[in-house]
């Protein structure tokens, strides 16, 4: 069975103890012929604080010879005042990019016995089992443009608003399918 090359990223917070356990895993698979080669580099606070970057080029690299990425956490609130490009946030965005990834699975299931800790009614929430599909690419997480203004109409015109902006376009996709 081939070896295969695994990319972790453990950022901040609680990633390295995610990646710690994830780690095990991997060695438990090892005797039922599973093989990882894995090596971790910087991505988040961790990596803008040692290279200046929360996705560094050393990363990218790493992440592009991989067959497989387990990324840890990242974002950390002693980096909120740093520009946006900066935040260790954005190493998340810029993985997903650099890999075309697009979609996250979300799973959501209330096993009977845990059904009356909901704050929605127990027999509404009982027997929940649903998995949300998430598209990461656009819309608001990634939209421009984005920021702070005071807000041009509505409701609240004249506040303090922020704002991202989420477009959806009508026709022809660019490679001319419909």
């Amino acid at each position: 069975m081939p070896t295969f090359r695994i990319a972790a990223l453990p950022g901040e917070g609680v990633g390295p103890e995610i990646i710690a356990q994830a780690r095990k895993v991997l060695q438990a698979l090892e005797p039922l012929g599973f093989h990882a080669e894995v090596e971790e580099g910087a991505v988040g606070g961790v990596a803008f604080e040692s290279h200046g970057s929360p996705l560094p080029d050393e990363t990218l690299s790493l992440v592009r010879r991989a067959d497989a990425v387990l990324f840890g956490t990242v974002g950390d609130p002693r980096f909120d005042h740093l520009a946006r490009a900066l935040r260790p946030e954005r190493a998340s965005l810029g993985v997903r990019r650099e890999l075309g990834l697009f979609a996250c699975l979300k799973e959501v299931v209330v096993p009977p016995d845990l059904a009356r800790l909901s704050p929605l009614r127990t027999e509404r929430v009982a027997g929940t089992d649903l998995l949300g599909v998430r598209e990461l690419n656009g819309d608001v997480c990634t939209g421009l443009p984005r920021g702070q203004r005071s807000a041009p109409d509505g409701a609240f015109t004249g506040q303090r608003e922020g704002f991202d902006t989420m477009r959806y376009v009508v026709g022809r996709r660019s490679g001319g399918r419909d």
